[in-house]
């Protein structure tokens, strides 16, 4: 059974539910998988193997109790450690909060063990989840980023060490990860999944987003956590898309795509623009290019002057007590922060609806945007977690988005195809994506 921890989320969770497969097993091989390649990839943060073991083993004996199970039941799953566990540290990324175990799960987790999933363990953040760099590496070259802030998320999943993890982003903390492991990195819609637990940054900003190896698995975990929560006000009552059901259909036409550089296209690298350039006159009359107002290019400014108040803010107080152990790009992103007028702040406010409206025409016409997820492959040296630009306009304004992993760059590594969908139209978004996916590995197999 130690290739078990190759199975994707929704297969184990089936094989599970029919009685091929126990959760014991699966879970025991996960963890053989981290014993291997951990202390290279150095994914983890906080990891109990005989807790997840109890854990895996609760799950069967629902099973076999006959008891109803969750759809994920038995199948585990990394948290990133800035989103609270009832039974393991939290901290931050940061040694300010060293060995901190809240009481409560946040929303997310609670729906996660709701349904049934093994919480494996806490994955790396970077400090705080903004830009110093944890221990990770990239799982496809040691010597390269895996990305931030989500790192652990992204790379436990790229080595196959879990099937699933939950990260976060507030600027590209999903998307960029998951480009530069190749993996599938969904952010749901903004509002969709609650953030009550996790940490604060940028309650504008701040969106839940899942890390898996196929659009299913992806589907199959942002759903279950899908909801309405009083704790956090952003969230609203309505029905939970159906993503999983979605992903699997057919588009009732072929879609229309739209290929947008974006204000973020000068960053990137030659190889990657060639990429999609071979990508466009792939999809031949299936996509248009489609050029943004100029008034997008103000989004980098806006974005930082949100996101710098809101640290200045929510991090106000352990910046008083302990500034001399904040990283020096954590402590200038707050002292800008400081300096932020409300005037300001309330214009940048302004301007994420403004720049979502903005983009209703193409959205409306289009079933979605193509663009990259990064300005390229990951960068070498572990120094820094690469760009975020090419999901700075995405996130600002809430929209949901998806990265894929259908491409290489020169260097053999992964390189993400972003697609951006309509704010609240997620399962359009992921039916889009099965479909781009298939027609990139149906060309491949030709």
């Amino acid at each position: 059974m130690d290739s078990a921890c190759t199975l994707g989320a929704a297969d184990a969770a089936r094989a599970i539910r029919d009685g091929e497969l126990k959760s014991e097993e699966l879970v025991a091989a996960c963890l053989k998988r981290i014993d291997e390649f951990e202390p290279t990839v150095k994914a983890w943060t906080h990891l109990d193997p005989d807790h997840a073991m109890a854990q895996a083993r609760a799950a069967d004996q629902l099973r076999y109790d006959g008891k109803t199970t969750g759809p994920l039941n038995g199948v585990p799953i990394g948290i990133k450690d800035i989103i609270d566990t009832s039974d393991y540290p939290t901290e931050y990324g940061s040694p300010i909060y060293a060995d901190r175990t809240p009481m409560e799960d946040a929303t997310a987790v609670a729906k996660l063990r709701a349904a049934g999933a093994v919480i494996l363990g806490k994955t790396v953040t970077t400090e705080f989840a903004v830009y110093a760099p944890g221990k990770t590496t990239n799982p496809h070259d040691a010597t390269r980023t895996p990305g931030g802030s989500s790192s652990g998320s992204a790379a436990a999943v790229a080595s196959m060490m879990v099937p699933l993890a939950l990260g976060t982003q507030t600027n590209g903390s999903t998307i960029r990860p998951a480009s530069f492991c190749g993996v599938v990195g969904y952010k749901p819609s903004f509002g969709t999944i609650s953030r009550s637990g996790m940490l604060r940054q940028s309650p504008p900003l701040d969106q839940p987003g899942v890390f898996a190896r196929s659009l299913d698995d992806a589907a199959l975990m942002a759903e279950v956590m899908m909801g309405f929560d009083a704790a956090d006000t952003y969230t609203r009552p309505q029905a939970t898309p159906r993503l999983l059901q979605s992903a699997r259909q057919e588009p009732p036409m072929p879609p229309k795509l739209a290929f947008m550089q974006t204000p973020a296209w000068d960053q990137a690298e030659e190889g990657t623009k060639a990429a999609f350039n071979e990508l466009t006159e792939f999809l031949e009359d299936r996509v248009d290019t489609v050029e943004l107002a100029e008034v997008y290019n103000e989004i980098f400014d806006w974005q930082q002057t949100i996101i710098e108040a809101d640290l200045a803010k929510n991090f106000a107080r352990d910046y008083v007590r302990a500034a001399d152990q904040f990283s020096s790009q954590l402590t200038e992103m707050i002292e800008r922060g400081r300096k932020v007028s409300a005037v300001d702040y309330n214009i940048g406010l302004e301007r994420m609806v403004e720049f979502e409206r903005g983009l209703d025409d193409a959205l409306n016409k289009y079933d979605a945007i193509l663009t990259p997820a990064t300005p390229g492959e990951a960068p070498v040296g572990l120094e820094s977690t690469g760009s975020p630009a090419f999901c700075t306009l995405w996130t600002f304004t809430g929209l949901p988005a998806v990265t894929l992993p259908l491409m290489n760059g020169e260097a053999g590594m992964p390189l993400g195809v972003q697609l951006i969908g309509k704010k609240g139209g997620d399962a359009q978004l992921l039916r889009t994506a099965q479909w781009l996916t298939q027609q990139v590995q149906n060309a491949d197999s030709e």
